[in-house]
């Protein structure tokens, strides 16, 4: 059982199955972890987490009460854990850490995360900024602008720009006529949300560098899966900016990898603590793509585990692909909970050495947990009362010295670190506004294309820049190159870069 991981011992007496695994080669027919607060959902994540990566497996996890992060520290055998692995016969325990690079939308915890507002896409930024269908139809219009012109929109003042430029009454006028009608109402209100996103810390992660997601599918040294962490803690504080991270994060893994089958480990596994922020208030167009998504991700060799509370928090279409079920203790105090005990001893093969299901997961003790995972052949294991075996990292929070260190020892710290901040639609616009160099065909904005405008302001700023000093302090060689280099690819950059969930929410 090379390939397998070790979650729990049965707690039945006479089992067939001692020992519980969870089969690697079924690691992509993801997973569901759950249960109530304290009962141990953390431990076995942090248990398959380091299974995954001993296997090579690379893994992604978001960090919500900062426990996680002690994946990257050695465990301490000391007066808790010494007392588990006896009651849990394991005699060869070794403390270990884990190959781990944090993440932090916000870049104080980790290496900042970030992505342009043209990856984004206008579907999942209309949910980001909470649109309705109007202001979803005209933000629309501003990115098919953007794109017909060359104007790279790649962070927030790129997208404030376009609304600005959207809202002078010939340009309204102009657009309106071309793709549709723009009304200043709806442009207001996105400019309304747009400032709300900014205050909420948003403009942090819309820029470059973008995050490149070869970067998340590592392996150390050794061989081990990276264990990339997300650090959470904050960000989920906004939820919406929070799952709307995560949608874009799978629909981007889901467009770029190749169809694989079933593999013998994962190639990633991803791990999605507080599951329900992922459907809340989640148009009904937009989940449906998303359950899409989960079923065919499978087979680019990808398994998504969904961590919460209660099992029903996600769709029953999506339920229904979960393959490999950790339940830990419910409480059933009230009518729902009563009715998510209920949906989630009927997700079991039932098993008679168990009893009622329902009313065991009302009885397990921390660290205890009701496990079925996929056996050969694809055939559900019928479920077993298991004590979860804990990981070979520390259980618990990490110290600031101790973090400050993992990121200085980063294979990526000097990729994503430093922010990027080339010419896009903010300096384009601003320069055509001020109108700073008179540009043969600068102000046709249909006929001959972004791609022109997009050199002409380039070499009108090169020259203004070697005369009058630039705020970003480069040489006039340097600029007129750079801008050179972008006249050509803007088109081709931009239409390569657009769409994260464009073609799958495209009709």
């Amino acid at each position: 059982m090379a390939n397998d991981i070790l979650l729990g011992k049965s707690q039945l007496p006479g089992s067939k199955t001692p020992d519980i695994f969870l089969r690697a080669r079924y690691g992509n027919r993801h997973g569901m972890i759950a249960g109530a607060t304290g009962t141990g959902k953390s431990v076995s994540l942090m248990v398959m987490a380091e299974g995954f990566s001993k296997l090579g497996v690379p893994v992604f996890l978001a960090d919500v009460k900062g426990d996680l992060a002690g994946l990257s520290q050695a465990a301490v055998v000391g007066d808790k854990l010494k007392p588990r692995l006896e009651k849990l016969g394991i005699t060869d325990f070794v403390p270990s850490a884990n190959p781990v690079i944090f993440w932090d939308i916000y870049g104080k915890l980790g290496h900042p995360v970030r992505a342009t507002v043209s990856e984004m896409g206008p579907n999942l930024f209309s949910r980001l900024l909470e649109l309705n269908d109007v202001q979803s139809g005209v933000l629309e219009i501003i990115f098919k602008a953007a794109d017909d012109h060359g104007w790279l929109l790649l962070d927030l003042k790129d997208l404030r720009a376009m609304l600005s430029f959207a809202a002078e009454k010939d340009n309204t006028k102009d657009l309106s006529a071309q793709y549709g009608l723009i009304s200043p109402t709806s442009i207001a209100a996105i400019q309304r949300s747009l400032l709300q996103l900014e205050n909420a810390g948003g403009d942090q992660f819309f820029g470059e560098p973008a995050l490149d997601l070869a970067d998340f599918m590592r392996q150390d040294m050794s061989g081990r899966g990276v264990v990339n962490v997300l650090a959470a803690d904050q960000l989920i504080l906004k939820p919406m900016l929070y799952s709307t991270f995560l949608l874009w994060l799978l629909s981007e893994l889901f467009e770029k990898l190749p169809e694989v089958g079933d593999l013998d480990v994962p190639k990633l596994v991803f791990f999605f603590d507080e599951a329900h922020l992922l459907f809340d208030d989640c148009p009904p167009a937009l989940q449906k793509r998303v359950e899409q998504v989960v079923r065919l991700i499978r087979s680019k060799g990808v398994g998504v585990y969904f961590c919460s509370q209660n099992p029903d928090d996600a769709p029953d279409v999506i339920l229904g692909q979960l393959g490999n079920r950790v339940q830990h203790a419910l409480r059933a105090f009230t009518p729902r909970d009563q009715k998510a005990v209920n949906a989630a001893a009927q997700t079991f093969a039932p098993n008679p050495a168990v009893g009622d299901v329902a009313q065991v997961i009302t009885q397990l003790g921390v660290g205890e947990a009701l496990v079925s995972t996929l056996q050969e052949g694809g055939v559900p294991l019928p479920v077993e009362r298991a004590l979860v075996v804990p990981p070979c990292c520390r259980i618990g929070t990490i110290t600031d010295a101790e973090r400050a260190t993992i990121r200085s020892r980063s294979p990526v710290g000097g990729k994503y670190d430093t922010p990027v901040d080339r010419e896009s639609a903010f300096e384009i616009l601003t320069q055509r506004a001020g109108n700073t160099v008179a540009t043969p065909g600068a102000g046709d904005a249909a006929g001959k294309g972004g791609a022109q405008q997009s050199a002409g302001s380039g070499w009108g700023k090169a020259i203004s820049d070697a005369l009058l000093g630039s705020g970003r302090r480069q040489g006039m060689i340097e600029t007129m190159a750079k801008s050179a280099i972008r006249s050509g690819s803007s088109r081709l950059g931009t239409a390569l870069v657009r769409g994260v969930l464009g073609s799958l929410l495209k009709k």
